[in-house]
């Protein structure tokens, strides 16, 4: 990791030259409706799972979707394979709009883009040994070549994710958690893809266990030329793993940058609540550190907060921000927009910290090199505007937040009494 020196600032590292994406993600969004209960089930709100999610993954590249549970990551990981059909936005894969595309146009395309999923034991049919599980693809596809050469190819694949081939005729139970996620990964890999979607692939598995799946996988990476979206909670892991980190909460994207820059100067105070909670590993510095404890619960993805997602539960919007700059968490949605070099954040009021992970740096706030802090109060055209994920509602009546408001415990406006 990046040191930070006391009273400097160190420039961020220099984008790596990439090319043109092989998945391109635009405006992503996905509702799942709710319905009534009775003979005539009808449609009475929605869970707003994903809005208005986008990003880009280049060739060999990792980019890691963190969040905590319920934020939406499994959601865009189907979303993008189109194994869920989305509400509105666009999953380009080299020139083609998944989400436009039929169950049979999807086929051909299904041999680029595989999945691991996060359960290595539910995602495995119990009733085949590991031959056939792994050689179900091959057949599915047409490319299992006779039964002479189709073992051999099962036993290749068996080989390079590190299980041994004799044992191809036992069946799933008969193998630990972290072997049956390795048979999970060789039947990802029987298909020859672009892009592997890894759904939490370690976090069920023993610390040890983890870090052996995890350089099994940028082996495979290396080897093949793999472009990973890895999905996962664990910061410690993406740490080690990621090109490239998108922080969702509750359905968005609240920040996204290069592995070292997010780790080295966390913009969003979502993402520094997430990095306060990495173990160090020097019991010293982890005695002197203060974490940033976030109060309240997640809002329901049914009616979310209005305005900023994260500010019923944000330190900076109780205890740091007055009533006026409020006012804009409260009625407008803030833009993801670069504030620093490749480095963007959803947040009106966004200012880096350099101490999370470097117990004696520098705990001044570094602001914004590229976006500015709003001034003054939102206007009401700015803070009518509706919601991302909820256009049809048209536009909102502005909250006025006045100098008795103040915020309590659980991120909640209230009125002083007299």
């Amino acid at each position: 990791m990046t040191t930070v020196e006391l009273g400097k600032q160190t420039p961020p590292p220099a984008p790596r030259p990439k090319g043109e994406p092989v998945l391109s993600v635009r405006n992503l969004a996905k509702h799942f409706p709710i319905r009534s209960k009775g003979l005539i089930r009808r449609k009475v709100g929605d869970v707003h799972a994903v809005c208005d999610v986008s990003f880009d993954i280049y060739d060999r590249e990792t980019v890691c979707i963190v969040g905590e549970s319920g934020c939406g990551k499994t959601t865009t990981g189907r979303l993008v394979l189109n194994l869920i059909p989305a509400s509105s936005g666009s999953v380009v894969w080299r020139g083609q709009d998944l989400t436009t595309i039929s169950s049979r146009g999807m086929r051909p395309l299904r041999r680029d883009m595989q999945i691991v999923f996060q359960d290595p034991f539910a995602s495995l049919d119990p009733r085949m040994n590991v031959n056939e599980l792994v050689a179900e693809p091959l057949r599915i596809h047409g490319q299992y070549r006779g039964e002479n050469k189709g073992r051999e190819q099962v036993r290749d694949l068996l080989a390079q994710v590190g299980l041994n081939p004799e044992h191809g005729s036992r069946y799933a139970h008969e193998f630990s958690g972290g072997q049956r996620q390795r048979i999970g990964i060789a039947r990802a890999l029987a298909l020859k893809p672009r892009l592997l979607v890894l759904d939490e692939p370690v976090s069920a598995l023993d610390v040890s266990i983890q870090a052996g799946v995890i350089n099994l996988l940028e082996d495979l990476q290396e080897e093949y030329g793999l472009a990973f979206m890895f999905i996962s909670h664990d910061l410690s892991v993406i740490r080690h793993i990621a090109d490239r980190v998108v922080v969702m909460y509750l359905g968005k994207v609240v920040e996204t940058a290069e592995a070292d820059e997010l780790f080295r100067r966390p913009s969003h105070p979502y993402t520094q609540a997430l990095m306060s909670a990495i173990p160090l590993p020097d019991p010293v510095k982890e005695r002197e550190r203060k974490r940033i404890l976030l109060t309240g619960d997640v809002p329901s993805p049914v009616s979310p907060p209005s305005g900023c997602r994260f500010r019923t539960r944000c330190p900076k919007f109780a205890n740091e921000l007055d009533n006026a700059q409020r006012e804009w968490c409260v009625n407008v949605e803030p833009a993801l927009e670069a504030k620093f070099t490749a480095h963007e954040a959803a947040c009106h009021f966004a200012s880096a910290r350099t101490d999370i992970l470097e117990v004696g740096a520098d705990m001044r706030a570094v602001p914004a090199e590229l976006a500015q802090w709003p001034t003054g109060r939102p206007s009401d055209e700015q803070a009518s505007q509706p919601m991302s994920c909820a256009p049809e509602d048209g536009a909102r009546e502005p909250i006025r937040i006045s100098d008795d408001v103040t915020v309590d415990a659980e991120g909640e406006l209230v009125v002083e009494e007299s």
